[in-house]
């Protein structure tokens, strides 16, 4: 237990300090924070037409809101939190490789679910914008993470006991 708190805790540091790098930062948050607003924007325009989105903004064309999705609101740092916690997990490369592919699909579902209702809420409350974005989603997108690892854990082949398998 002692070695995957550490290990986790290590990882963590070193996936966050290079999250925070301007080479992570020009080349994989931006450019994936485009793809996350294109992808939330296209889905508000299967219900609502007036709506565009350029870059990593998504705007209503009737009334003007418009929501930003800036580094910290794309997921990553819970995805971060999960490649840490199923890395240094003792496990096989085959099980970590899909546990951290299935959790990172999962938690970009939620955060694009996110997205969309803070895109709506934003136009209906502002206060209502500002408690969810900043305390509830926070949150239950952390918690995605951490359901994901716990649904992973479950699904991990069991290991036999030394002693049964010499017999």
């Amino acid at each position: 237990m002692l070695r995957f708190f550490l290990l986790f805790v290590v990882l963590l540091v070193a996936l966050f300090a290079f999250r925070i790098s301007n080479f992570a930062a020009e080349h994989l948050t931006v450019p994936f924070t485009g793809v996350l607003a294109h992808i939330s924007g296209g889905l508000i325009q299967l219900f609502d037409t007036d709506v565009a989105a350029e870059g990593v903004v998504i705007r209503s064309l009737s009334n003007g809101f418009a929501v930003a999705i800036a580094p910290g609101c794309d997921g990553i740092e819970a995805v971060i939190i999960l490649v840490a916690a199923v890395l240094a997990f003792p496990a096989p490369w085959k099980h970590k490789l899909a546990g951290i592919a299935i959790g990172f699909f999962a938690i970009q579902a939620l955060n694009v679910v996110r997205i969309v209702s803070l895109f709506y809420l934003g136009q209906w409350s502002r206060v209502a914008f500002d408690w969810f974005h900043l305390y509830l989603w926070q949150a239950l997108i952390v918690l995605d993470a951490l359901a994901v690892w716990l649904i992973w854990l479950r699904y991990l082949p069991r290991r036999r006991p030394v002693q049964a398998a010499q017999a």
